[in-house]
């Protein structure tokens, strides 16, 4: 996979100006453990299925391990394991107590039915079990799986250790959940972009703002910046692009998507490829939908000045090349979609403590910890001589792991 590639380059170049040395990078890279379990699962027309579980615990030096679970059809080892380091680089950079993980299930959750579904998320816990607990290994939501995912996985786990909610995160309020987790990660994008803006000199303020991908990410980065007074010019997702120059009603088109499960046709704007959406004329473009969106054909084509990575790995490094050199400030993954695990780590303290937050607690910790994030990434920046705000992330984030798995050593 494109972005497997890509979080390595990344990595390399970042190890190098530490200059960690062969034998500490080796350490960094490998694993500490890689679970592979298979489930057979009785199909509600009494047919046997057998699926594929992973869990990919990358490293625990700074913490318990962290990191979602995905039920897809291209879930594999290397696409988990990939994704597993990548949480161990984003919880550090936004300095949680966690290293990163990963795991799911390799199956298309859109062939089975709901019974099915949580057997099989019953059997997934169960072979996991053992693996998995609020000091071990912390799972939360991901591509395929939702609120109700965790709250099978949360209920089956108690059958071992008894009602332990701090053992998953993305859980329902009802069953422990934060307030505030369903918009986390777009209004991590938020603060993150705010942040650089104001080092520019701007603010949200009439900036024109392009969104590809509408699902939870996108939707709620446009709601909350259109909120700030930005205005969405163009968005996209699976069924197409909308644009309209003089500003999208965001709300409107929300309730559009909910009635026509796309965004194509809303009476708001012109229907538009999902191309023509990522090349629109726009200040600050904001890919939340899949990895290798930007690369080395298409990057030249793109128009905005700023560019907030609410998806995993949706720039290559060719696209980066390109990007440096026309001035386009990228806001990097492993910081601008922190938002999500940041509350995942605010639900978890709340598990512990047995003591809920108010939404308005929630939002303002959030804003703090990704403004000394990006506070953080600037002064390594400095200290570095790092060329962009990725090369200062990484170096960021594998430093403070480095660190910590020296200290322990």
């Amino acid at each position: 996979m494109q972005f497997i590639e890509a979080s390595k380059f990344y990595f390399d170049q970042a190890a190098k100006a530490l200059s960690l040395g062969s034998r500490r990078e080796r350490q960094l890279l490998t694993p500490m453990r890689e679970i592979k379990v298979e489930l057979t699962l009785p199909l509600d027309n009494g047919e046997i299925a057998t699926f594929i579980g992973y869990r990919v615990q990358h490293d625990n030096a700074r913490g318990p391990m962290k990191g979602g679970i995905r039920y897809n059809p291209a879930v594999d080892p290397d696409e988990v394991t990939a994704l597993a380091t990548l949480m161990t680089w984003k919880t550090a950079v936004v300095d949680l107590p966690y290293g990163g993980a990963k795991g799911g299930i390799n199956c298309d959750p859109r062939q089975l039915s709901q019974d099915e579904l949580q057997r099989l998320t019953r059997l997934w816990t169960d072979a996991m079990h053992d693996v998995i607990g609020p000091n071990l290994d912390i799972p939360a939501p991901d591509m395929g799986t939702n609120a109700q995912t965790m709250a099978w996985i949360v209920d089956q786990y108690a059958n071992y250790k008894g009602w332990q909610p701090a053992v998953i995160t993305g859980k329902p309020i009802e069953l422990g959940g934060s307030l505030g987790r369903e918009a986390a990660t777009g209004r991590g994008c938020l603060f993150a972009l705010e942040a650089v803006l104001e080092d520019a000199g701007r603010s949200l303020e009439g900036i024109r703002v392009a969104v590809q991908g509408f699902g939870n990410v996108g939707s709620w980065a446009a709601r909350l910046m259109a909120e700030r007074g930005a205005k969405v010019v163009a968005v996209s997702d699976v069924t197409g692009g909308i644009a309209n120059p003089d500003g999208l009603d965001v709300p409107a088109l929300i309730a559009h998507v909910a009635a026509t499960k796309g965004v194509v046709n809303f009476p708001g704007g012109a229907n538009a490829s999902g191309e023509q959406v990522l090349t629109c004329d726009c200040d600050v473009l904001v890919p939340a939908a899949m990895e290798g969106v930007f690369t080395k054909v298409n990057a030249k084509d793109v128009r905005a000045k700023w560019i907030v990575e609410g998806a995993n790995g949706p720039t290559t490094p060719e696209a980066d090349e390109t990007f440096r050199a026309a001035g386009v400030t990228v806001i990097p993954d492993i910081f601008a979609n922190a938002g999500g695990v940041t509350v995942s780590y605010f639900e978890w303290v709340q598990n512990i403590q047995a003591y809920p937050w108010t939404e308005e607690h929630v939002n303002r910790e959030l804003r703090a910890r990704m403004r000394k994030a990006y506070a953080d990434i600037k002064e390594q920046a400095r200290a570095s001589s790092a060329r962009d705000l990725r090369e200062a992330a990484f170096q960021l984030a594998i430093q403070r792991v480095a660190r910590a798995t020296k200290l322990r050593s």
